[in-house]
């Protein structure tokens, strides 16, 4: 490179060259009749039940405050099942192992404490808790109790980020310096639902998703500090900030995360991590079209990538979960490494609000519930 391009040229095209074959695949528990009960029957359990059906799981039970909804769920996925309206009536269910907690975070911690006691693993709907403090209490009860807590952190299996992340556990980009989210989709689906009703929608109960993905590609290095901002569209209706940014500073590295829930046409997704050796990158017109590419010195490999991130993930999150039991270790999404993801979520929402960079620590406030 001459002084005079001042590293702007355009770099040749790369060789294209077979892409690694790596394990980002949902796992399957060798024992796929462990006996499954669900508890909240809302509109995401339609996504939880396809993927068990799917996958063959044996979904025994389901409990929700509404009768109609949880006798439809039932008729639609598993007719064999029972139902209740009392969800303390499905963890005294001696033929229930596992329960799928998918409840409004309000009420869930203390039916996950409850499920623990039952002697149930217990897979949580995101966030785990609404605080730091919570969610520790949580994952030191399972611990104590010899239970397995997991965390339906489901993005982690959609299949790019899940390739992605086997492909940095390979070594093959070598340390990753940076992470970068643009996501740019329409969010106006939530008008008039208590969706609407989040002070940070997009942050706390969307963006979580990325935060635990890039701590995930990040691995052992935590985040550090965080600054955040969150703004109003002039063209949105809904009353919860539909843009937002975040910045992260981790050991050694960054993460940056920009949002846009107004985008009508044109949307777009995409990630891009750069590492010592090489980069990966994912791009497509939503979340569930990708084509990911890997750039290294030897070429550039783009794999054929199969499934897509509904209902694959909630999949992955499950197996996972069930594969950790059978082999008696703590799950990937488990609720003790889920708190890094968490804490890092609570600094950026913390941040957004105060116009302030926040360190991200073992305390933070805890959300707002509307």
């Amino acid at each position: 490179m001459s002084d005079e391009t001042y590293g702007v040229s355009v770099e040749k095209a790369a060789r294209m060259i077979a892409a690694p074959d790596l394990p980002y695949r949902p796992r399957v528990p060798v024992n796929t009749g462990v006996g499954i009960g669900l508890i909240g029957c809302g509109g995401i359990t339609q996504s939880h039940l396809q993927a068990y059906k799917k996958a063959g799981y044996r979904v025994i039970a389901l409990a929700s405050r509404s009768r109609e909804r949880t006798e439809a769920r039932r008729e639609e996925f598993f007719p064999e099942a029972a139902t209740h309206t009392d969800w303390r009536e499905l963890l005294a269910r001696v033929d229930v192992d596992v329960v799928d907690i998918a409840t409004s975070p309000a009420v869930r911690g203390p039916i996950i404490e409850a499920a623990l006691r039952a002697g149930k693993h217990v897979l949580s709907q995101k966030p785990l808790a609404l605080s730091l403090a919570e969610g520790e209490r949580l994952a030191s009860l399972a611990e104590q109790l010899g239970l397995r807590l997991a965390v339906n952190q489901n993005g982690r299996w959609a299949p790019h980020f899940s390739w992605m992340r086997e492909a940095i556990s390979a070594g093959l980009i070598g340390q990753v310096s940076s992470v970068d989210f643009t996501v740019h989709w329409d969010h106006h689906w939530i008008c008039g639902t208590p969706f609407e009703e989040l002070p940070q929608l997009i942050l706390s109960d969307f963006a979580i998703h990325w935060f635990d993905i890039a701590t995930a590609f990040f691995g052992e290095r935590s985040a550090q500090k965080v600054f955040a901002t969150a703004a109003r569209s002039h063209s949105q209706r809904e009353r919860p900030p539909f843009l937002a940014h975040a910045c992260a500073e981790f050991d050694g590295g960054q993460a940056t995360f920009a949002f846009n829930a107004d985008t009508t046409f044109g949307q777009e997704d995409r990630t891009t991590i750069a590492g010592s050796h090489g980069t990966l990158r994912s791009v497509g017109p939503g979340l569930m079209q990708q084509r990911v590419t890997l750039h290294t010195a030897e070429g550039a490999a783009s794999p054929e990538l199969e499934g897509c991130w509904f209902p694959d993930g909630f999949h992955g999150a499950m197996a996972e979960l069930l594969c950790a039991i059978e082999e008696n270790r703590e799950p990937l999404n488990s609720a003790r490494t889920n708190l890094r993801s968490l804490a890092l979520c609570f600094a950026v929402v913390e941040s957004a609000e105060t116009g302030q960079p926040i360190s991200v620590r073992d305390e933070a406030p805890a959300f707002r519930e509307p």
